[in-house]
């Protein structure tokens, strides 16, 4: 299939964009969608495959960004990477400018073949890599930050300062809301995220089925 015919598939499929701070929850929330049947696609996946060894993009980033980067056993250190250009907004525009379109070009692809009701795309920084004009909805997982700060610290063994410093360098929390059509609270009791979970998968399945067969 080439790549008009992948992008003509892709449109015409129901795709809503999940996103959300860091530690939000947003993998959490993409398996509960997972198992009622939604595909996932998710861009952290598709980034990890983007910078395998032997790939383009890695070869990049080592030239840009050193071989300090690597791991013992050749692999991106992404933990080292991530601090590297959280603290610096310059560096970290240039990490996205070298992974972004492989990224972007892998999402592509996978959501022509991939088949279901609907699609959920997990994508991080949707708003801030202006991806929204390529899904229908805009569902934002959205948490207090020091909800965040604290798992973060539990999940990752980052300190308060680094955790901060992490939430700072992402867009506010206002601005994530502004561009969303659903909200989940990522914060909130596994019942409750399990049960809003289950309102939007009927609801996404009825604008899938709308969409699919347009009324007169």
């Amino acid at each position: 299939m080439n790549e008009n015919n992948q992008r003509h598939v892709a449109l015409s499929l129901f795709r809503v964009g999940l996103t959300g701070g860091i530690a939000c929850g947003k993998t959490t929330i993409a398996d509960m969608f997972a198992v009622l049947g939604a595909h996932i696609i998710d861009t952290d996946e598709l980034a990890r495959e983007v910078v395998e060894p032997g790939q383009p993009a890695l070869e990049s980033i080592i030239e840009h960004f050193g071989s300090s980067i690597l791991d013992d056993n050749g692999q991106l250190d992404r933990r080292a990477l991530r601090r590297l250009v959280f603290s610096d907004s310059e560096q970290r525009h240039l990490l996205e400018q070298i992974i972004h379109p492989a990224i972007r070009e892998r999402m592509i692809e996978s959501s022509a073949i991939i088949r279901g009701p609907y699609q959920i795309m997990v994508i991080p920084l949707l708003v801030e890599s202006h991806s929204a004009g390529h899904v229908d909805r805009v569902l934002v997982v959205d948490c207090d930050e020091e909800v965040q700060i604290r798992r973060l610290a539990s999940r990752d063994g980052e300190s308060r300062e680094n955790a901060e410093e992490m939430l700072a360098a992402q867009i506010s929390r206002q601005e994530r809301l502004d561009h969303a059509d659903d909200i989940i609270d990522g914060g909130g009791t596994l019942e409750a995220l399990q049960q809003r979970v289950k309102e939007l998968d009927r609801y996404y399945r009825e604008l899938a089925t709308s969409l699919l067969h347009p009324g007169p």
